[in-house]
């Protein structure tokens, strides 16, 4: 009984432990407790000696000054000013009004908005319960289906965990070993991919449902100009020159990786898009001599930088130059003819989307150009978001006291977890699991294929009871070498499991982002402010069914990661790449001066 005991130690430790979870016990508690109690189990088995618990300490202490989980509460703190401080509600608000009668233009809106609040917020709790108090009023006023409306509510707060500065990534990379930039890198694309299926979606649903999501009527449409029109094709003309100067100037750059350009490549076109609504709103035809002046300054510097050999400024007057040049152009053309070339709907879209764009070029930016770290980049980000609280004047104490304290508890959450985990992976390896895992894993069938099929069948169950803190705290450190020695990258790997692990959020009976939308979405019957009819309230029921066509278009993403593996692997191309095949060695010939090896000369 002893032997089969000791044989079995590491499924035994496994096993108990769902059974501590399915009790209802806290997961740190649980896991620490386990490591314990088979620990002392193993000494008395003799496994191995009492000195082997020494290493506790050690190990705990190495979670506290983990350099890489400093991100954690920075990237909080960022998300949770950001959604006190109104950006959302200005976000959703002026994109709606942008897509205005199109056919599930508010559902647009939720995912556009969604995918922006990810790239700066990196929290999905934030994302949902904002998006749930702003968006999910307004759309059961205009007649949304309830299942479609709460379900991309709830599937587009959870593109927080896939879209950098994502906490998933950092804990995901810490626990396999990475770049905590690398993986940003990889699950840039695939997580842009995913709010692009979720877009298709609703268009899908707005064909052929065209009830379920429809536009909102011609007399709620604002921004328009001064003849009525609503300006949408100045914006348009507005973006595409934009694009193309950030484009041309991005060309002059040593980027060519897919996420570092993308997000540089936005960044520039930013600029010149703010430049231009900044001088047409301040200046306009009335001081064209002033956006003048601007231009032949921007035009002056740049001329000097490029003499002076200094690129990356003289690339930075030439996208202040181009946005000057347009903001002159069009008040000359609208004070010969009195046409508006940069439209009011072009203006506040880009008015509002600066600051949002500005902070994901300041913290994903910085990290892809190898300017900060991730840690770095978070600090940044979290005072990047209050200078943007301040500047919209809502940076108050009170703002400032609750984003703190919901720091603190979900760091000491994710701290408390980590320690609880780093206790039983002690005990755990002492007892040889970790090999007993991996040879459990390389000897599945199918080699690759089979490993990855079963680790996603298996994490996407998992999600059903565990969050992905515990996930990753738990099952990830254990997957990873198997992935490791079967060949497969792991920077791919985590990305595969990250959008695999965003089902936890949106599997119902237990999804957390269902709860969070539970929690703001009406339960009784209540009087619309603006119509004054009567909205019924929206069941759990409608939330649970509004989320499975989502979790089935997350699982169909893993699928396509797997099958794509270049939507991830291209952060390889940012570093350098050299054939070893080709690698030269030459050393260079010296003559040295002839050895005279006759009998010594006497003096």
């Amino acid at each position: 009984m002893v032997e089969l005991l000791i044989h079995y130690m590491a499924p035994l430790m496994f096993a108990s432990l769902v059974v501590f979870l399915l009790l209802g016990y806290p997961v740190a508690f649980s896991l620490a407790a386990n490591g314990l109690i088979f620990g002392i189990l193993g000494i008395e088995l003799g496994l191995f000696r009492p000195e082997f618990l020494q290493a506790l300490p050690e190990r705990v202490y190495g979670v506290m000054t983990n350099d890489t989980l400093l991100a954690v509460p920075f990237f909080t703190f960022m998300g949770l000013i950001l959604e006190r401080s109104g950006m959302a509600e200005d976000l959703l608000d002026t994109v709606g009004q942008l897509f205005g009668t199109v056919r599930g233009g508010l559902a647009y809106a939720v995912v556009f908005v969604g995918a922006l609040l990810a790239a700066t917020t990196g929290v999905v709790a934030a994302s949902v319960i904002s998006m749930g108090l702003i968006s999910l009023p307004i759309m059961l006023r205009y007649g949304y289906d309830r299942r479609v409306a709460t379900g991309v509510i709830a599937a587009s707060g959870t593109l927080a965990q896939i879209i950098p500065p994502s906490l998933v990534l950092i804990v995901m990379a810490d626990q396999l070993g990475r770049s905590v930039g690398d993986m940003y890198e990889g699950a840039f694309i695939p997580g842009l991919a995913l709010a692009l299926l979720y877009a298709a979606y609703v268009f899908a649903v707005a064909m052929l449902f065209p009830n379920a999501a429809p536009g909102l009527p011609k007399e709620d449409i604002g921004y328009r100009e001064p003849d009525g029109a609503r300006g949408v094709w100045q914006l348009g003309v507005l973006v595409l020159f934009s694009g193309l100067v950030a484009y041309y100037v991005m060309t002059q750059t040593h980027v060519r990786s897919g996420a570092d350009f993308v997000v540089l490549t936005m960044s520039v076109g930013v600029v010149v898009a703010f430049l231009c609504a900044v001088f047409n709103r301040l200046f306009g035809p009335q001081r064209l001599w002033i956006t003048g002046a601007a231009l032949l300054l921007f035009v002056g510097a740049w001329f000097l930088l490029k003499r002076a050999d200094h690129a990356n400024w003289a690339l930075l007057m030439e996208a202040l130059a181009a946005g000057a040049l347009y903001a002159f152009v069009a008040g000359s053309i609208e004070r010969a003819t009195g046409f508006r070339i940069v439209s009011a709907i072009a203006e506040q879209v880009t008015f509002v989307m600066v600051p949002p764009l500005a902070l994901i070029f300041l913290v994903l930016g910085t990290i892809f150009i190898g300017v900060a770290t991730p840690t770095e980049g978070g600090a940044m980000g979290a005072a990047g978001a209050l200078a943007l609280a301040l500047m919209k004047g809502r940076l108050k104490w009170d703002l400032v006291r609750q984003a703190t304290e919901s720091t603190a508890k979900l760091s000491a959450f994710v701290i408390f977890i980590l320690i609880g985990a780093r206790v039983f992976s002690l005990t755990f390896y002492g007892v040889n699991g970790h090999k007993w895992v991996e040879e459990l894993l390389v000897s599945l069938p199918g080699g690759q294929m089979g490993f990855l099929l079963f680790v996603n069948v298996f994490v996407f169950l998992l999600a059903f009871f565990l969050d992905f803190f515990e996930i990753a705290f738990i099952v990830i450190p254990l997957l990873g070498p198997a992935a490791e020695r079967l060949g497969i990258d792991l920077i791919w790997f985590g990305v595969i499991l990250g959008v695999n692990m965003q089902t936890s959020f949106m599997h119902p009976p237990f999804g957390f982002a269902l709860f969070y939308l539970r929690s703001v979405a009406p339960r009784v019957a209540y009087l619309d402010r603006i119509t004054g009819k009567l909205t019924e309230p929206v069941t759990t029921g409608q939330i649970y069914w509004g989320a499975v066509p989502f979790v089935l278009i997350q699982c169909l993403m893993v699928v396509l990661v797997i099958l794509f593996p270049g939507m991830v692997m291209h952060y390889k191309s940012a570093g350098p790449q050299v054939d070893p095949s080709k690698v030269k060695i030459e050393i260079p010939q010296i003559e040295l001066p002839p050895l005279d090896l006759g009998p010594p000369k006497m003096q």
